[in-house]
Parts: structure tokens; C-alpha cells; sequence
């Protein structure tokens, strides 16, 4: 039986448990759109492909499911290029669907086809940043294709990959029976676990260290072992320190975690890592922000510290940091086999008390050290207030994402998260307009829960449209626009060391300028309040909570830097020896 490509893709789709697509149309990709009519699949339409590939990226976080993006060719690919790559960045599973050009106009440079090195060679875009690129010439073989491509974005190292297809593909018809033969094939393969003797030697290591921490990341959420990381923690007696995307792989209220290392992390947690005779580093890539720079006099030190490190990525693995006992595994079994050994071995859970009543003092004293901001009535409203009332709010399994700036870092350092795999923030990539549209994934993805997105105005700025995919799909997210009017952060670099502002801040007749972004929501059809002074604050956003409704923020912050112990190496390249970091703008 023969039938159109674009009708048994979407059929194929339905197959596997997709039950959305983000997307924007093109005339190349209006094939599956119209195959997409009567299905089950919802296609969350968006007005950017960006928007489009950070949602997908958001639900892929909150879901744990392979995302999928539907674009067009030339400038709707380069479009979701910098979504994509965020997502390859963080290890974020995906597959993105690309029309093309025709494949009989190959060779005469038809509408929108980027060909200025090679002809047809649009995906040669995506190559330095997803995991596979395959281009269909056969329409034979595009069945094949698409079932290998969501085999490898998932499998391993997860991260997205690319099919790209001529136009006309789309429109072929091919035998079912090239599709239903997919149906035998294993949709998830088995994921390596940890060999017992490893097992044991990594359990022995830590049970005779001095002073060992872990070391958190990402890895924990992407393998779901957050659970079996705490029970580690708890029978081992190990403090646990986090990467920025590991944060919330135990609760920050637990007795036994320091918190994030790194640029923006505290003395504590530096100095715990610094000084460990063994650091255990679980699905970390001990990146630049979560180490200092690499500096040793800062975060970790290695030697004297020896390192114990298990990725699933066999690249990752003394990549920064020499390694005494490396192991390429899943986290999930992994640490399954080490709870079971480590029961074997300690009998008994070690309580550590010393240590977390160290850990208890530290916390007491931070916390009142940000009291005067925490309570403070000052307007534009302190950070640090924003976040308190913030977290007052939001039930604990909310979720919260974040962009880059004081929401980020400040997040990161000191706003409790409680349920493992509920904070999404850009990591590697780093993404100024992450946060906005990565929240309408997490909210697709789990309809019940809050999802609140902590974003600022310059990455809110970038792609407002988003609030139109809101409304039209009835995606009920608030958007809390920390508003310093200005790219803040940079803002505040540029002023320490260069006395200067420009391009940085945003002004108008020498005033702080920037949108109504209250206004801007309800001319898209949202709800949205423009916060006046901070006793308002708390009170609207209970209201934008409780409204059902897509429900705007817009909050003035004053433009005081996070405070930090950590350190950036590029603080010395602007000012050697100067010591000089982050200032007010304000």
C-alpha cells in the first residue's frame, strides 16, 4: 500500500508517544502541517523558531521525553539554530524537522536556500552543534532516517539532532510497509551501568577519605537519579556540592548539600571543594563557571584533591581535571550498584554531624546576611526580595526557569529549590532569551503544575511575540520581569572596569527606558500588572498564580550585582591584578 510520506511521519509520530510539536510554518513544511490536521498531536504554534526551540527544549526538560521541532528552510533553521544549540549545550534530547529546497532544483539556487560554499547544503548550519545531521535523497529511505534519529538523540550523551528534507519528499508516497517494519525495532535502548569492581573500589575510596564532597551536575537530572543520589548522600554521610545545572538534584533544604560552586558560588562550598581530599564528581563536566575559571586557589584543586568522575560522556572524563578512578555509566544504575555495595561495605550510615551542623550555622548566617534586602520597601525593588517572596508563593514542585543575569546567578545561589528537575536554566550556551519561552514547554509539558519564568527585561525583550503562542494555545505561564533596564550584568562589568556604560543600559533623554511590558501583555490578549511600589508585589503575583491565565510581571529592580566568592578569569583580563569585579549600576 503506498501513502504519502507527510501522513505516515505523522502516523509514525503518534507511534512513538509524541503528543506535541513546536513549530512555525514554511511553504516547505506545510506537507506534515496538513498531515498534522486530524491527528492527536498538538502543534504549539509559535511566531519565532527560536521561541519554538527553547519551548521544545523546556518541555524536553520537564518531561524527560525527546522534544520535536518543526521548521523551514534558510532563515527558519538559522532561526532555531541558537534553541538548538542551547539544547546541545545542556544535553537536552531533540529532533528537529527541516524542510529544504527541492530536490530537483539542486544546483540552481532556488528561494531561500543557503548555497554560497555547496548546493543543498543548508544542514551543514547545524553540524557543529548537533549530534547527526542526515539529509533524506531517497524518500525510500527517510523511515529509516527518522527512527535512527530519535534512537541517537536520546541514547548516550542526549542532545538534538537534525533530518533535513527536501520539500517534495514530504509529498512522495512510499509502501507502508517500510514504516510498520519500524514498529519491530526497540524504541529505547539499555543504558551502560557500573561494573562491580569499579563499584567497589569508588565505595572503599570514599569510606577511607579525610574529607571527600560530591560534586553534582545536570547528568543527575538528564539520568533521573536524583533519587538515588540522596540515598547515597544519606547512608555515606557526603556533603554534596551542585554545578549550576545540577542544582535541585537534592533539595537545597537538605542537610548535607553547600550549594553551587563556582563564579557565584559561596565561601563554603569553595572552600569544601577546595580543600577535599577526594571530590566525586557525578554527570559534571566541571565547567568553567562551576570551577573558578579552572583557578585552584578558588574552587577545586586537583592535585592535591584526587577525582573520582562517572559520565555518561567518556569525553568529559579528565577533560579539565586529572582522574584517579573514571567510569563511562548512566547515573541511574550507576548509583544503584553504589547504594547496594555501599550498604555492603558501611553497614551503618555515617551521620556526620559536625559537618551538618557547619552546614546549618552557614545557611543561618547567610540568610541573615541578605535580611536588609530580603525586607527591604526600596523602589526599584531589592533582587533579593524578589526572590524571597518568590519562593513564599510557589508551591515546591513548581517550576521555575531562568535566562541569564541576577536570575540566573541569583537563583543559583540563593533560592531554595525542592524537587529535583524543577529549575531550567541555560548552561552551556547560556542563552539570553532562554527563560520566557522555555517556561511554555515546562507548562505543555506538565499542565498541573506552576511554572513561573524569573527572566529579565533584556532577555524578555528578545522575543515578546512568545506571549501570542501563550494566548493562542491557552498556555498558562507568569512571566516575573526582573526589570533593571539594562543588560545588567554586563552592565555592571563594564562599569567596574571600564567606568563606562555604553550599550549596556538602556536610556532615553538620560532617563531608564524600556517597554511597558505590563501593556505589551495585554495588547497580546495576557494579563499584566506593572508593580509600582514593593509591598504590591507579593500580593499580584499570588493573583497571577491563582488566575488560570498567561499573566505578565513587570517588576523594577535596582542593578546591584550578585555577591560572590567564586571568581572569572576574564575579570583579570580586563583588569590584571586588580581585584575588581561586578559593581552597581544604579
Amino acid at each position: 500500500m503506498q501513502e504519502l510520506i507527510s501522513h505516515q511521519l505523522v502516523r509514525y509520530l503518534e507511534n512513538r508517544g509524541v503528543t506535541h510539536i513546536f513549530g512555525l510554518c514554511g511553504h516547505t513544511n506545510i506537507a506534515v502541517l496538513t498531515a498534522l490536521e486530524n491527528s492527536k498531536i498538538r502543534f504549539i504554534n509559535t511566531r519565532h523558531e527560536q521561541i519554538a526551540a527553547h519551548a521544545a527544549d523546556g518541555y524536553a526538560r520537564a518531561k524527560k521525553e525527546t522534544a520535536v521541532v518543526l521548521c523551514h528552510l534558510g532563515p527558519g533553521l538559522t532561526n532555531a539554530a541558537t534553541g538548538v544549540a542551547n539544547a546541545a549545550l545542556d544535553s537536552i534530547p531533540m529532533v528537529v524537522i527541516a524542510g529544504d529546497v527541492p530536490s530537483h532544483y539542486y544546483g540552481k539556487h532556488p528561494h531561500q536556500e543557503v548555497n554560497l560554499h555547496a548546493d543543498a547544503d543548508q544542514w551543514e548550519i547545524y553540524r557543529p552543534f548537533v549530534k547527526r545531521v542526515w539529509r533524506v535523497e531517497r524518500p525510500d529511505l527517510f523511515p529509516e532516517i527518522i527512527e535512527k534519529a530519535f534512537q541517537l538523540a536520546a541514547s548516550g550523551r542526549p542532545g538534538p539532532v537534525l533530518v533535513d528534507v527536501p520539500m517534495d519528499i514530504f509529498s512522495k508516497k512510499i509502501d507502508t510497509a517500510l514504516f510498520e517494519r519500524l514498529n519491530h525495532n526497540i524504541k529505547s535502548l539499555a543504558k551502560p551501568a557500573l561494573d562491580e569492581a569499579t563499584a567497589r573500589q569508588i565505595v572503599k575510596t570514599l569510606i577511607d577519605a579525610k574529607n571527600p564532597v560530591i560534586q553534582a551536575g545536570g547528568g543527575v537530572i538528564i539520568a533521573d537519579a536524583a533519587e538515588e543520589l540522596r540515598a547515597f548522600v544519606d547512608h555515606m554521610g557526603i556533603p554534596v556540592a551542585h554545578s549550576l545545572m545540577g542544582k535541585g538534584v537534592l533539595p537545597d533544604d537538605h542537610d548535607l548539600v553547600l550549594g553551587m560552586t563556582g563564579f557565584w558560588g559561596t565561601q563554603l562550598v569553595n572552600d569544601k571543594c577546595r580543600t577535599a581530599d577526594y571530590v566525586f564528581g557525578v554527570g559534571t563536566r566541571f565547567a568553567e563557571a562551576d570551577c573558578s575559571s579552572w583557578e585552584d586557589k578558588y574552587t577545586f584543586s586537583f592535585p592535591p584533591s584526587k577525582l573520582i568522575h562517572i559520565d555518561i560522556d567518556p569525553a568529559e572524563i579528565g577533560r579539565n581535571y586529572p582522574v584517579e578512578i573514571g567510569a563511562v555509566a548512566d547515573l541511574k544504575p550507576a548509583l544503584q550498584t553504589l547504594n547496594r555495595i555501599a550498604r555492603e561495605l558501611l553497614p551503618q550510615p555515617r551521620r556526620n554531624e559536625a559537618l551538618r551542623q557547619e552546614i546549618a550555622a552557614f545557611r543561618k548566617n547567610f540568610v541573615a546576611g541578605n535580611q536588609q534586602f530580603v525586607t527591604s520597601d526600596s523602589f526599584p525593588m531589592m533582587p533579593e526580595r524578589i526572590l524571597a517572596e518568590v519562593r513564599e508563593v510557589l508551591p515546591h514542585d513548581a517550576f521555575i526557569t531562568t535566562d541569564v543575569g541576577w536570575n540566573k546567578n541569583g537563583v543559583g545561589q540563593q533560592f531554595p529549590i525542592y524537587t529535583p528537575g524543577s529549575i531550567l536554566t541555560p548552561g552551556g550556551y547560556a542563552t539570553m532569551g532562554f527563560g520566557a519561552p522555555a517556561a511554555l514547554g515546562a507548562k505543555v509539558a506538565h499542565p498541573d503544575r506552576v511554572v513561573v519564568a524569573l527572566v529579565g527585561d533584556g532577555g524578555f525583550g528578545q522575543n515578546p511575540a512568545l506571549l501570542a503562542t501563550a494566548v493562542e494555545e491557552n498556555i498558562p505561564v507568569v512571566w516575573v520581569v526582573m526589570n533593571n533596564f539594562a543588560f545588567g550584568t554586563i552592565a555592571g562589568l563594564q562599569k567596574a572596569h571600564y567606568g563606562t556604560t555604553l550599550g549596556t543600559i538602556f536610556r532615553k533623554d538620560g532617563k531608564p527606558y524600556q517597554a511597558d511590558f505590563a501593556a505589551v501583555a495585554r495588547a497580546y490578549g495576557a494579563e499584566g500588572v506593572k508593580i509600582e511600589s514593593a509591598a504590591e508585589f507579593k500580593g499580584v503575583l499570588e493573583q497571577a498564580v491563582r488566575s488560570g491565565k498567561p499573566f505578565v510581571i513587570d517588576v523594577a529592580m535596582k542593578n546591584n550585582p550578585v555577591p560572590t566568592t567564586g571568581h572569572w578569569n576574564i575579570l583579570d583580563i580586563y583588569s590584571p591584578d586588580g581585584y575588581v569585579s561586578h559593581v552597581s549600576t544604579d
